[in-house]
């Protein structure tokens, strides 16, 4: 990948914008007020500096990029780039100071800044918007959503189940893939899940885990039917089917999950699962797993959930709640949002089952559904130091949009009566910054773990 082409067309001519006497420009970025969350879970922007950043920018690159550019219609700034391999060997001259990835702050918190060090390459910081922005918007929104999932079946569980920490870890399973549009989102959104959750079918995630963050394997998956492997025995032998899914995938302590609605959901339920497998689904020793996959999302699992508990039996643990027999469970993979979860976890309760008999499977409303302005991202200048060390502190705000308004001066980010709060860098005193340096001139300076990530994000 050229760096120099991972831009908006409209950035090549701002090195000819900035006033002449501009030595320096800062620029942050972060999730602005106003959105559905009150807290972003920051993450991801180690995966773009080990990905993107850490290549060396070359004079076939600048080559490539002047003949393009210019044949786009734009100036391009082929001295600087050029100073830019020769004086530096390719690195970017920059300085990115980054929370903590895993770090869950109000929105409205700066989340990375960043500034040139070399004073010959001001324009380069807000160059890099286009690129820095992607970098962390989709996967910390990704990330954001799963953690705020998890809040509302942790508070589920709390009420309904005995052993809720035990049982959260796989309570939201990813089956985003194949709703993403590239391998590559399926990886930053998959491994972004992975914070709050260890359930997964997205292979991309796992491989994004191990890659950038140093974890030989952050989720699990467990044998599961498609419609296809079960149509294809047919409706007459709809029995066979899940037969043979027993027979391979069950046995003492396992786990096999089986689509059941390719028909009619209600008769699979009663009549197969109820009857005429019954006894062989109870003598696995595993667990099945049913997943009505088709229907109203809000009814038709808790339906299910109800014909289980009639067929298999339940115990009613110390909480007062009901609790399936230990040879059966639900996993609801279809029309599955935050809403929903809520709907369906308020019904159980409402009906005596605990938390801990359904778990959710969520795809593109995981993966694909949010965007830029799912968290209102915006990355913005918000300082500038002349050539004689002078530092001025710019911002927009418009008043057509007050909500746009953005930071002035350089930021940094302070604890202050148990939260994060933004401040001016000036003005930080003797306080801790939490903005910390994380690349410099081409270097990573802190490379964060998988698991710090997820007990920093989980409050462990």
């Amino acid at each position: 990948m050229n760096l120099i082409l991972n831009s908006d067309s409209y950035k090549y001519s701002h090195f000819l914008q900035y006033p002449p006497e501009t030595a320096t420009i800062s620029a942050y970025a972060e999730a602005r007020r106003g959105g559905p969350y009150e807290n972003v879970l920051f993450f991801g922007l180690q995966m773009f500096l080990k990905e993107y950043l850490s290549g060396r920018v070359t004079m076939q690159d600048v080559e490539e990029a002047n003949e393009l550019i210019t044949a786009h219609g734009l100036p391009f700034n082929r001295k600087g780039w050029e100073t830019l391999v020769e004086r530096h060997g390719g690195k970017l001259p920059l300085l990115i100071e980054a929370l903590p990835e895993g770090q869950v702050v109000p929105v409205g918190t700066p989340l990375i800044q960043v500034r040139n060090t070399d004073p010959d390459f001001f324009w380069l910081p807000t160059f890099l918007e286009t690129a820095l922005l992607r970098a962390i918007w989709y996967p910390s929104t990704v990330a954001t959503l799963s953690h705020s999932v998890r809040k509302i079946i942790s508070a589920s569980l709390e009420r309904t189940c005995d052993t809720p920490d035990e049982v959260l870890p796989f309570r939201l399973h990813d089956f985003g893939a194949r709703g993403t549009t590239s391998l590559e989102q399926a990886g930053l959104g998959g491994v972004a899940h992975l914070v709050s959750f260890l359930g997964t079918d997205t292979v991309a995630g796992v491989v994004a885990a191990r890659r950038y963050y140093h974890e030989p394997m952050a989720g699990f998956s467990i044998p599961a039917a498609e419609h296809s492997t079960m149509t294809s025995w047919g409706e007459d032998r709809e029995t066979e089917a899940y037969r043979n899914m027993l027979t391979q995938f069950g046995g003492p302590g396992k786990l096999v999950a089986v689509v059941s609605d390719s028909y009619d959901l209600y008769r699979a339920v009663k009549n197969i699962w109820g009857e005429e497998l019954k006894a062989e689904v109870e003598a696995t020793g595993g667990t099945l797993v049913v997943r009505p996959d088709s229907g109203d999302a809000s009814r038709v699992p808790v339906d299910t959930l109800v014909m289980l508990g009639e067929i298999f039996g339940f115990t009613t643990n110390q909480k007062g709640f009901k609790v399936l027999n230990p040879a059966v469970r639900v996993i609801q993979g279809d029309g599955i949002t935050p809403e929903t979860i809520r709907v369906i976890l308020g019904r159980m309760e409402d009906l005596g089952w605990s938390a801990e008999n359904m778990a959710f499977g969520m795809g593109a409303g995981l993966l694909q559904k949010v965007n830029r302005d799912t968290l209102r991202f915006a990355m913005k200048a918000n300082a500038r130091q002349d050539k004689d060390g002078e530092w001025h502190g710019i911002n927009k705000n418009p008043k057509t949009d007050p909500g746009k308004a953005s930071k002035r001066y350089r930021q940094a980010v302070v604890m202050e009566n148990g939260a994060p709060i933004s401040v001016p860098l000036k003005d930080l005193g003797d306080r801790e910054n939490m903005l910390k340096p994380v690349w410099e001139n081409g270097e990573l300076l802190v490379d964060w773990t998988f698991g710090e990530i997820r007990n920093r994000a989980n409050g462990k």
